[in-house]
């Protein structure tokens, strides 16, 4: 840090190369933050198997609260605005949604609770509120005082932000795994992905369901389920979504003729190299095989880079692909043996925004079930693995009675990506009150909070001042003693 610091000084080093070498460093650097959690308000025990995670026990400061969880039924999404990266919402296995205001806290260093600033609760009635788990949540792209929310319960709900107040509601008659909308357009569509095959597609400002999205052979039980959808952020008609048999499929919404392109596994070329651009043409205008798959199992993520210049697909054959938007083509990028993904549901995973790091050198943050791998993008490698601190929860006793089993599978993740209160930055990391930030939630319950590592002065990082990191000192201590203790105290005899 001194060297690139003296290096910009001198002027050997421009500022915007600085800028990008520094931001790599951080983007690498990130780690645990227990001392921040997310207090729901429901009471219960967690039970616990009495082993503690690869990093140790729990960093929470002893006397202050432990059992707190964000839902206790388990987190199923997540959803942060990008305007000042302030309001984090979530929803639960229970259907409830409840709306965190991140600057609760003044420090992000310090140990805090945060409560939830409003709160949605279930109800029977799904005209009302969600009956069934949450499955996806998104701010509206232009303004956050509205946000919507999907639901196993069959419904698309639009509520406001302020009030907490429901401003429509969509039933499609099929339960719903994902939804979208896109952050570039004029249009307010919003689309579905359901147990059915068809994407459907909402108009926010007609309050209808104006349209399906059905591609050949799809009638019936073909294509399976829609698990995945991501707009495009460059074509503001363009729409990826992924199916249960395997495709990626790239529609043009104003066309009610089917997709205008699949992704091949087997293409490493482009299909719209060789056929013309995605504008203005159908499978049928190009020699694209019909029966082509991104996957060899279900596509259950996707999303694009913010330039909208490559695609990244993951599906249930353990594999992450990343593919060239303007041809189609597979890039043959490769993530190794370490990817799982089995889960019957849409995967949050995100790559971090084009210019915060050198070219190419972007990364792809993707939940791997338990813990969370930082890859190079193009080149598959893995930078880091967050994992968290604290005991491994093996179930939850409520208040109310009943015990549950848990898993500490990751089910959504957020980037806290904007300048803060005074204007927003676009890519730069952080709120008004942090130097940046990720958020993932949990099938046990919690909301984890991942915060970079900054480099203080000589002396602060010489100490490590840091309540976390003294913790982490002194769980090594122990760990290096009981070793020592355990090999010195055992007597050899010789015979």
């Amino acid at each position: 840090m001194n060297q690139l610091l003296f290096e910009r000084a001198s002027g050997t080093l421009g500022p915007n190369v600085f800028a990008k070498l520094e931001a790599t460093r951080l983007l690498s650097s990130f780690r645990p933050a227990p001392h921040i959690r997310f207090n729901g308000g429901e009471t219960g025990s967690a039970i616990d198997n009495g082993e503690s995670s690869s990093r140790g026990s729990s960093a929470v400061n002893p006397g202050q609260e432990q059992h707190v969880w964000a839902h206790q039924a388990g987190v199923n999404a997540l959803a942060l605005e990008r305007f000042d990266g302030r309001l984090l919402l979530s929803g639960g296995s229970d259907a409830t949604i409840r709306l965190w205001d991140l600057e609760q806290c003044a420090n992000p260093t310090n140990y805090h609770v945060y409560k939830p600033a409003a709160q949605i609760d279930r109800s029977d009635d799904k005209t009302k509120a969600h009956r069934f788990g949450i499955t996806q949540l998104s701010f509206y792209p232009f303004d956050p005082g509205a946000f919507l929310s999907s639901s196993y319960d069959q419904t698309l709900k639009l509520w406001e932000t302020d009030t907490v107040q429901m401003s429509g509601s969509w039933d499609l008659e099929s339960k719903i795994y994902t939804h979208a909308i896109s952050p570039i357009a004029d249009h307010l569509l919003v689309a579905c992905g359901t147990a059915h095959p068809a994407i459907r597609l909402v108009d926010l400002r007609t309050g209808a369901a104006i349209q399906s999205l059905v591609a050949s052979g799809q009638v019936g039980a073909g294509g399976g389920a829609v698990l995945a959808l991501a707009w495009s952020p460059r074509h503001e008609h363009v729409l990826a979504s992924g199916n249960l048999d395997g495709t990626v499929r790239i529609w043009d919404v104003r066309r009610a003729s089917g997709p205008v392109g699949l992704l091949d596994q087997e293409d490493s070329l482009g299909i719209v190299r060789r056929g013309g651009s995605i504008e203005g043409s159908t499978i049928g205008d190009r020699n694209i095989r019909s029966s082509a798959k991104a996957h060899y199992g279900p596509v259950n993520g996707l999303t694009w880079t913010d330039d909208g210049a490559y695609i990244v697909s993951a599906g249930h054959d353990e594999r992450i692909r990343v593919w060239d938007a303007a041809t189609g083509a597979n890039t043959l990028a490769s993530f190794g043996p370490s990817i799982r993904n089995s889960q019957l549901a849409s995967v949050p995973m995100f790559t971090t925004p084009v210019g915060l790091t050198p070219p190419r050198k972007e990364l792809l943050f993707w939940p791997n079930e338990t813990e969370i791998l930082v890859m190079e993008l193009h080149e598959g490698t893995i930078v880091t693995r967050l994992r968290g601190l604290g005991a491994n929860i093996t179930g939850v006793k409520a208040q109310r009675g009943g015990e549950r089993s848990v898993k500490n599978r990751v089910t959504s993740l957020v980037w806290r990506g904007a300048g803060g209160s005074g204007g927003s930055r676009g890519g730069v990391p952080g709120g008004s009150n942090a130097p940046g930030g990720i958020y993932s939630g949990h099938t046990d319950g919690q909301i984890r909070a991942w915060l970079p590592h900054l480099q203080g002065n000589d002396k602060e990082d010489e100490d490590g001042t840091s309540e976390v990191a003294q913790q982490e000192k002194t769980q090594k201590r122990k760990a290096i003693d009981d070793a020592y203790k355990s090999l010195m105290g055992q007597k050899i005899t010789f015979t």
